[in-house]
């Protein structure tokens, strides 16, 4: 069974059971959640009820990472990855994160979870020290409609197990410095299919005008359900693209160790590829972005971009070949099948410069063409064109 399933079914168990007592019945059903989805993050995450007070009262719970735990560790140490406040599914998640409870478990230990079984909010600081959402999902909308859904758990892991399972992954991962390429590849997917699934559910007027945009810089058009589910996944892979491009170019101007935050609604202005920059002039506007709900979603992204140790990041590679060193774990994260059809492989700089200067001088040396590349006569076709290593040298 997946996460979600198995959540659901364990919290109708114990409401069938008629033996439960308010929330507190429910919290192992929420702690073998957050394990089992913690336990397979590098680091593990590990959950714990019921802890201390470290001045700021009891909170239900607690998020550990697994260097907290190691024997003799743990004592006395706050949970790395925030604290825990549970109620039961008749209240409402914003208005207990509001509470002056929450708001003092958020100012010790500067993450607080607040869920009702049915809606998990993550409250964070943002760079005022002013109390922010930093996630939200919400499973149903009424405790009723909640345990309605959990009557039926293998068809709501269907439908929602595999956005809950990244968003319940996300939250885990909140607050961690991110560092290796494959790591931050994994976030911005995530929030990127988070996004696919709000523009595939769009049917609205501003779609006509970002896909008449995207259609002239590329020279294509998209026709029939499957050029609509490409037009749809193109436009979500290009934003994602710009804003990893721009804060790449940011991140150029910066000391790597220095505390400026990049913002996504500046990208356009950094972006050199026409396509992409069409893109983000197109769409990055509150007449768009918020009915097709994309804002809240890219400022998610750009906050995990914040979180990047830039010095570590960039001594995997130079930084003029971030974009297409990234964009193949990226493209993995966000559609394999996609990536497969499309031949996005990531091939080091220096084989492609070999290869190409090899046919270079083949057609000089051995095929009598005289300008090589250069020559008229030559064409040159890359039918999985990936990233665009080999025509960039090529070029």
């Amino acid at each position: 069974m997946g996460a979600l399933e198995t959540y659901l079914s364990d919290l109708r168990d114990i409401k069938l059971s008629g033996e439960g007592v308010s929330e507190l019945s429910y919290y192992p059903a929420l702690r073998q959640l957050l394990e089992s989805v913690g336990g397979g993050l590098k680091p593990k995450v590990r959950c714990f009820m019921n802890l201390k007070d470290h001045g700021a009262g009891l909170p239900d719970g607690g998020l550990f990472t697994a260097d907290q735990v190691r024997k003799g560790v743990l004592g006395g140490q706050k949970p790395a990855r925030g604290a825990i406040e549970v109620k039961p599914p008749s209240h409402d998640a914003v208005v207990v994160a509001a509470t002056e409870q929450v708001l003092g478990y958020l100012g010790a230990y500067r993450q607080v979870l607040v869920t009702t079984l049915r809606d998990f909010l993550l409250l964070g600081l943002d760079q005022q020290g002013k109390p922010v959402t930093l996630e939200r999902d919400v499973l149903a909308p009424t405790e009723s409609e909640f345990w309605a859904l959990g009557n039926h758990p293998r068809r709501a892991e269907q439908e929602h197990g595999q956005r809950f399972l990244e968003f319940v992954k996300r939250v885990l991962l909140s607050g961690a410095t991110l560092a290796a390429p494959k790591d931050l590849a994994w976030f911005l997917a995530s929030y990127a299919r988070e996004a696919r699934f709000l523009v595939e559910a769009a049917e609205l007027p501003a779609l006509d005008a970002v896909r008449k945009s995207l259609e002239d810089a590329l020279g294509v058009k998209f026709e029939g359900a499957k050029g609509e589910h490409f037009f749809r996944s193109t436009l979500v892979q290009t934003l994602f693209y710009g804003l990893f491009a721009s804060w790449v170019i940011w991140s150029r101007d910066q000391e790597p160790d220095d505390s400026a935050r990049s913002e996504w609604k500046t990208a356009a202005w950094t972006l050199r590829v026409p396509v992409v920059k069409a893109l983000f002039e197109q769409i990055a506007t509150p007449s768009r972005l918020g009915p097709l709900g994309l804002a809240p979603v890219l400022s998610l992204a750009a906050a995990a971009l914040n979180r990047v140790d830039r010095r570590a990041f960039f001594s995997r590679f130079q930084q003029h070949h971030a974009v297409q060193y990234f964009y193949e774990p990226f493209l993995e994260a966000f559609d394999p099948e996609l990536r497969k059809e499309l031949g996005v492989w990531y091939t080091p700089p220096e084989i492609v410069e070999y290869m190409v200067a090899r046919v270079d001088t083949v057609l000089r040396e051995e095929l009598g063409v005289p300008d090589g590349l250069a020559d008229p006569r030559v064409y040159v076709l890359d039918p999985c064109c990936g990233t665009g290593a080999y025509l960039l040298e090529v070029l």
